[in-house]
């Protein structure tokens, strides 16, 4: 059996020990917004009738915010100066 999307989502909660408020903080992040009864549907069991599959984008997001939220933004790139 293949992982889903919803079970990384789950799993990724629990190590980084996030709660939903946390979750919402790090979607905004990269300006992704997300309410507590949209995360409470993706973390229900998948027989429950308000379950919701957690999508591609949805995770991706997730993702990009929570690499801000561990090691902070990007630092600017300096451009290399040309050699005369």
């Amino acid at each position: 059996m293949a992982l889903t999307n919803n079970d990384i989502f789950k799993k990724l909660r629990v190590a980084h020990k996030l709660r939903d408020d946390d979750i919402v903080k790090i979607c905004a992040l990269v300006d992704f917004k997300v309410t507590k009864s949209e995360l409470g549907a993706i973390f229900r069991k998948e027989d429950h009738p308000k379950y919701v599959e957690c999508g591609d984008q949805f995770l991706r997001n997730f993702l990009n915010g929570l690499v801000i939220h561990l090691r902070g933004p990007m630092p600017a790139k300096k451009d290399k100066p040309k050699d005369s």
